[in-house]
């Protein structure tokens, strides 16, 4: 095999020809001896491949990683295609309603009412977490939350004709909207599921490495985390031992290109323990070079998994790479939706605020404290008062140690029990954001014993606090309420990916996709 420093002649290049006359395009492999190869690489790629040809290598880059990159977040392909059909979808069902039934007025403008349900429709889906890339749930579940989410954008739509009447239709035309609407979905999310398992859209990876750092690509088990990449195997590297799964370690004779092209590898992913000993240099220019993806192991776990990988993590990574954008817009924008959202949760929850503060008087009794104050560390390490309604004892913390919550705490109330359960004890932390102390969005705050004693033990974790807590965030979409260490280790590789990636559109979709945590009660305790 042909890696490292040995010298290895090409024995073949790529070349485009193109037939002026029967204006057509080729693209060949030619060997050194003359003879033409066609060779594709990717089953997936074969497509995307001629479209590079027609229409630029850019196209085929986009193609081949089949991963979308929108305002520094990652979407995966598949996700996206899904997205826009359901929005197709939604638009022609309330459309072909009012054109199937009688009274039907080309002239009138009922794109508006179709846009009107299709849009509503489409935020709750998002607001269920349909197309959330690291869902679990199958065709089944998938199908669940799309007619929950059809029949929140019916409502919706309802209400908004309603107060629109120029913009209103009958109600037979929104019920039978919604009934073709559901059947749609339905029809949609079978072929889509029966497309995935075929592979279609995922990427054909080969791992360089099959020491420690590699095995960690081996952490991504679920289906879910597996959406967007098929793992070929792992090639031995110099110095590497043999930590990576033994029967996935290949053993390749002849040279690293040769082997990737016979073999349909779309993307390699650099993963060596050492890179000073053998590393290919020369064997990964001619795979760049041939149209195949090189990527770090780092960016690759980031963009599949949507989390800073800590145990892979090297300082000169975070240095190097992009995001961690600090601009004067990106500070306006964020504080602006922090203030149009929480006049916006006052304005619309302030009868839950006022139950909670009566039911948890007469729980406890007219002295008893409503309003908890506890401090928390905030942006670059200052201190403030995290307000939330008492849901535990109010001796909980008599014995003067800060403790985390766990599951069943005898320390909460009844009353406690139920508010934490549907996030009410959280409300009045929208008076933190309009004080400035928190965002909406953003890394949880700790209290301070935690973070002194976790700055210690957790590399990187003093860099979660260079953007503003926030009452929800990216760790708490993805992972389970933590109450221990190993959990705090967890959670930070998702604030970090935050931190480096956060902007107005991943703070929308946070916030509407929190929808879902609160009504399914996910991490309450």
């Amino acid at each position: 095999m042909c890696i490292g420093n040995a010298k290895c002649e090409p024995r073949h290049k790529t070349v485009v020809r193109s037939d002026l006359h029967s204006q057509s395009v080729s693209l060949l492999s030619i060997s050194m001896d003359g003879r033409p190869i066609y060779t594709w690489h990717g089953r997936s790629a074969t497509a995307w491949r001629w479209l590079s040809v027609c229409f630029g290598q850019s196209i085929y880059a986009w193609g081949s990683t089949l991963s979308i990159r929108i305002f520094s977040h990652y979407l995966h392909l598949p996700i996206v295609l899904l997205a826009v059909a359901d929005w197709v979808v939604l638009f022609l069902a309330l459309y072909l309603a009012n054109a199937l039934l009688p009274y039907f007025d080309p002239d009138e403008s009922h794109w508006r009412p179709a846009l009107v349900f299709s849009t509503l429709s489409f935020i709750a889906l998002l607001s269920l977490g349909v197309y959330r890339s690291s869902q679990r749930f199958l065709f089944t579940g998938s199908l669940l939350r799309a007619f929950a989410g059809i029949l929140l954008g019916g409502a919706g739509s309802a209400l908004v004709f309603y107060l629109a009447p120029s913009w209103s239709i009958d109600r037979i035309h929104l019920l039978l909207g919604g009934a073709l609407a559901l059947v749609g979905t339905a029809l949609l999310r079978g072929i889509f599921y029966r497309v995935i398992d075929e592979d279609l859209f995922k990427r054909n990876v080969l791992v360089y490495g099959s020491g420690v750092r590699a095995a960690s690509i081996a952490q991504l088990r679920r289906r879910s985390d597996q959406r967007g990449f098929h793992l070929h195997g792992y090639v031995r590297a110099e110095g590497d031992q043999e930590v990576a799964h033994a029967e996935q370690i290949l053993s390749i004779n002849g040279s690293l290109i040769d082997y990737a092209l016979a073999n349909s590898i779309d993307e390699i992913i650099v993963a060596v323990d050492d890179r000073r000993q053998d590393f290919p240099i020369k064997d990964l220019l001619d795979c760049r070079l041939q149209g195949i993806e090189i990527v770090e192991l780092v960016s690759f776990l980031e963009r599949e998994a949507g989390k800073v990988a800590l145990n892979v993590l090297n300082p000169s990574w975070l240095i190097l790479s992009g995001g961690f954008r600090k601009s004067l817009w990106v500070k306006f924008a964020g504080r602006t939706l922090d203030l149009i959202t929480s006049f916006l949760i006052i304005l619309l929850t302030w009868p839950l605020m006022l139950l909670c503060i009566i039911t948890i008087l007469i729980e406890d009794g007219p002295g008893s404290t409503v309003i908890y104050r506890q401090r928390r560390v905030g942006l670059e390490g200052k201190l403030f008062d995290l307000l939330k309604f008492r849901s535990m004892r109010e001796d909980a913390e008599t014995d003067g140690g800060a403790r985390w919550a766990t599951v069943n705490d005898s320390r909460v109330t009844r009353v406690g029990s139920l508010i934490r359960r549907l996030r009410l004890d959280e409300l009045p932390q929208v008076f933190n954001v309009l004080k400035g102390d928190m965002s909406f969005v953003g890394p949880r705050p700790e209290r301070p014993e935690f973070v002194s004693r976790l700055n210690e033990t957790i590399p990187y974790y003093r860099e979660r606090h260079c953007v503003k807590p926030g009452i929800t965030g990216w760790a708490q979409l993805c992972y389970p309420y933590g109450s221990s260490q190993k959990d705090a280790l967890e959670k930070l590789q998702f604030d970090l990916y935050y931190v480096k990636n956060h902007n107005l559109t991943f703070d929308l979709m946070i916030l509407l996709q929190t929808a879902e945590v609160i009504f399914l009660g996910k991490g309450a305790r």
